[in-house]
C-alpha cells in the first residue's frame, strides 16, 4: 500500500463543506419534483446548454480521472484514444436514436424494447440495463474508495460506505433536476481543477520545455501501437472503449439518455450533443488525463519526490498532492474528483429508479396514483446506491480500474447496443432476432469467455495471448460480433416485422415519430418566439389560450405545442411548462394558463413569460 498522505483537519473541512453544499443543492431542488415526470425527466423544460455542462460532468466522472490518469502514466498521450471515440457514432445518435426516443415519450430503454419488439423482450433488456447501471455505480464508488483510500488510512470499504451514504441522500430526494443543476456547478468545477493540475504539473518540474523534454519520444505519440502490448493497444482500444464503451454509453446509458430527454426539444438535445463532442470533449480528455503525463515527468526530473510505490490507480492523488503546495488546494482538487464521482453516480441512481419504476413496478402494480410512484421512485434510489456499493467488491479484484471498466464494457453492452441499432436502423429486425441476440449471443459470449483459445482468437488481430487477463480487450469484438451475428442469422430467416410494428421506432419513419409525439400532424411553418403576460383562466383544461395575433406571429394553430418559459434566460428552462394551444382571444400580449400551470411553472405574477411553438 501507497505511504498515506497526511493532512490536517483543515482539509477534510473543505471537503466535507463541499458535501454539505451538494445536499444543499438536492433539498433546494426537491421542491420542483411534482411528479414523476419531474423526477425522472424534469418536465422536459431545459436548455442546452444546461444539459451540456450535466452530460460533461456526467462523462467525465471521478473515474475518468483516476483510470485514464494510470493509462497516461504508463503510455502517455496515446491515453486520449480512450476518451475521443464518440465522434465516430455521434451523428447515428443525433439523427436516429434522440428523436425516436424523445418524440416516442419512451420512460425507459426497455419501454422501447417492447413497443418494437414484445414484453419478453422488454424484460431481457431491463435486466442487461439494470446490471450496466448498477456496474457503473459501483465503479464510481470504488473510484472514490482509492482517491481517499492514500489520504484517510482507513479500510476500503469503509470509504466506500461513508460516500454511498452521502451520494445517496440528495440523489434520492432532489430527483433529476437536482441533479442537472449540480452537475452544472460540478462541470465547471472538475474541468477547472483539471486544467489547474496540468498548470501547477508543468510549472512543478520547471516548466513546458522541461516537462516536454523530459518525456520520450514513444510516451509523446497520439496514438497508441497496433496491436502491442495485450493490456494497451490500438485495436483494442477501438472495440473496448470505442464501441464497447462510447457506443454503450451514448445509446443505452439510461442516465445519459434521460439527460437528453429533460431537454425542451429535440432540437436543444442536437445542440447539446454536438457542443459536448466538438468543443467540451477535446478539453476533457486532457482534463482526466494530464495527471498522469505530469507524474511521468515528475518521476524522471525530480525523482527524490516521486513515490515510487505509488499505485497506478493512485497516481492521479500523488500528483495533486505533490503540486498543488497548499492543503487547502489540494483539497479543492480532491473536492473536484468527489464532484466527478457525484456527477456520474447521481445520473445512474436516478436512472435506475427510472426503470425499475416504469418497467418493473407499474406493470406490477398499476391504478396508484404519482405521489406513489414518486415515493416509490426515492426508495429504490436508496436501494440503487446499496447495491452499487456492495457491488464493488467484484471490481476490486482487477489489477486497476482500467481493466475493471473495461472488462465490464465489453462484457455489459455488446447485447443492448446491438439489439439498440439493429431495431432502429433494420426494419427486418424483429422480435425472435432481438431474442437471438440477448439469449444466443449471451451463450455464445459465456462460451468464449470459457474457451478463448478457440473462439476469441481467431478475431486477435495478432495481440499476444495473456493467460492471465485472455484478450480483455479484443472480447469486446468477439461479444459484438456473437450478439449481432446471432440477431442478423435469426432475422433473415424469419418473418420480417410489419410496418404496424416498426412505424415510429425506426429512422426509416421519423416523420411518424413526430406526428405520435404531437398527436396529429406537426405544423412546420416557421414562427417567431414571443414575450407576454400570464393571467389565470378558469377551467383545469391543458391548454393556453393567446390572440389572434400573437399565434399568427408564432405560425401556430390550434392544438399545436407550445413552450412557456420564464423569460429570465439564465435559468435554462428551469420555470417553464409544456401546454397546447386553445382557442384564441383578442388582448395581444396576454396568455390565459390555469392554475396548474402555474404551480407546474413555479411562475412569478411579476415576470413575462416566452413562448414558442414546439414542432
Amino acid at each position: 500500500m501507497d505511504a498515506a498522505i497526511q493532512t490536517s483537519s483543515y482539509f477534510w473541512i473543505i471537503i466535507f463543506g463541499y458535501f454539505a453544499l451538494v445536499l444543499g443543492f438536492g433539498s433546494f431542488f426537491a421542491r420542483y419534483n411534482k411528479t414523476t415526470q419531474d423526477f425522472f425527466f424534469s418536465g422536459r423544460r431545459f436548455s442546452w446548454w444546461l444539459v451540456t455542462m450535466s452530460i460533461v460532468a456526467t462523462g467525465v466522472g471521478s473515474h475518468s480521472f483516476l483510470k485514464y490518469s494510470s493509462k497516461a502514466y504508463e503510455h502517455g498521450f496515446s491515453s486520449t484514444m480512450t476518451y475521443m471515440n464518440d465522434w465516430f457514432f455521434m451523428p447515428l445518435f443525433l439523427f436516429g436514436w434522440l428523436p425516436i426516443v424523445y418524440y416516442t415519450k419512451i420512460r425507459s430503454i426497455p419501454d422501447y424494447f417492447e413497443r418494437r419488439f414484445n414484453p419478453g423482450v422488454r424484460v431481457l433488456a431491463t435486466i442487461a440495463i439494470l446490471g450496466y447501471m448498477i456496474g457503473y455505480i459501483a465503479i464510481g464508488f470504488l473510484t472514490m474508495g482509492k482517491t481517499l483510500e492514500p489520504l484517510l488510512g482507513l479500510d476500503l470499504y469503509t470509504i466506500i460506505f461513508i460516500v454511498a451514504i452521502i451520494s445517496g441522500i440528495y440523489i434520492t430526494f432532489g430527483g433529476q433536476t437536482a441533479v442537472i443543476f449540480t452537475d452544472l456547478a460540478q462541470g465547471f468545477i472538475l474541468i477547472f481543477a483539471g486544467i489547474f493540475v496540468f498548470v501547477m504539473g508543468v510549472n512543478y518540474v520547471g516548466g513546458f520545455s522541461v516537462f516536454w523534454n523530459a518525456l520520450s519520444p514513444e510516451f509523446k505519440l497520439p496514438l497508441a501501437h497496433f496491436n502491442h502490448p495485450a493490456n494497451f493497444n490500438f485495436v483494442g482500444i477501438f472495440w473496448q472503449d470505442g464501441v464497447a464503451g462510447s457506443v454503450g454509453f451514448l445509446f443505452m446509458n439510461q442516465g445519459l439518455i434521460m439527460r437528453f430527454m429533460a431537454c425542451k426539444s429535440v432540437h436543444e438535445g442536437r445542440k447539446a450533443a454536438a457542443f459536448n463532442v466538438l468543443v467540451l470533449l477535446p478539453i476533457s480528455t486532457i482534463v482526466v488525463s494530464n495527471a498522469g503525463w505530469t507524474g511521468k515527468a515528475i518521476s524522471i526530473v525530480t525523482p527524490e519526490a516521486w513515490n515510487a510505490a505509488t499505485k497506478l490507480d493512485h497516481v492521479f492523488t500523488q500528483v495533486a498532492y505533490l503540486i498543488t503546495g497548499s492543503e487547502m488546494v489540494f483539497a479543492f482538487v480532491i473536492a473536484a474528483v468527489a464532484a466527478a464521482l457525484m456527477s456520474t453516480v447521481d445520473t445512474l441512481i436516478n436512472a435506475v429508479a427510472a426503470v425499475v419504476i416504469n418497467d418493473v413496478y407499474r406493470p406490477l402494480v398499476k391504478g396508484k396514483d404519482d405521489k406513489h410512484y414518486l415515493k416509490i421512485a426515492m426508495i429504490v434510489s436508496a436501494g440503487a446506491t446499496v447495491l452499487g456499493a456492495v457491488s464493488t467488491i467484484f471490481f476490486n479484484n482487477f489489477p486497476t480500474l482500467y481493466e475493471a471498466h473495461g472488462f465490464f464494457h465489453s462484457t455489459m453492452t455488446p447485447p443492448l447496443v446491438v439489439a439498440i441499432f439493429l431495431g432502429i436502423f433494420w426494419k427486418r429486425y424483429n422480435t425472435p432476432a432481438a431474442l437471438a441476440t440477448f439469449l444466443g449471443g449471451a451463450v455464445l459470449m459465456v462460451i468464449g469467455a470459457k474457451y478463448p483459445e478457440i473462439f476469441i482468437s481467431p478475431f486477435d488481430h495478432g495481440i499476444e495471448f495473456n493467460p492471465d487477463r485472455p484478450y480483455s480487450y479484443i472480447r469486446a469484438l468477439y461479444n459484438t460480433l456473437v450478439c449481432a451475428g446471432s440477431g442478423v442469422i435469426v432475422g433473415l430467416l424469419t418473418t420480417p416485422s410489419t410496418d404496424m410494428k416498426t412505424e415510429g421506432l425506426t429512422v426509416w419513419s421519423l416523420d411518424k415519430t413526430r406526428e405520435f409525439f404531437k398527436g396529429s400532424a406537426p405544423n412546420d411553418r416557421p414562427g417567431q418566439s414571443i414575450k407576454v403576460q400570464w393571467a389565470l383562466k378558469e377551467g383545469d383544461m391543458d391548454t393556453v389560450e393567446f390572440s389572434i395575433n400573437d399565434m399568427e406571429v408564432m405560425a401556430a394553430d390550434v392544438g399545436d405545442l407550445v413552450y412557456l418559459a420564464d423569460e429570465r434566460k439564465w435559468l435554462g428552462g428551469l420555470k417553464s411548462i409544456h401546454s397546447v394551444y386553445g382557442e384564441p382571444h383578442t388582448e395581444d400580449g396576454t396568455v390565459y394558463i390555469t392554475q396548474t400551470h402555474v404551480e407546474s411553472g413555479m411562475f412569478d405574477p411579476e415576470r413575462k413569460l416566452s413562448a414558442e411553438k414546439e414542432l
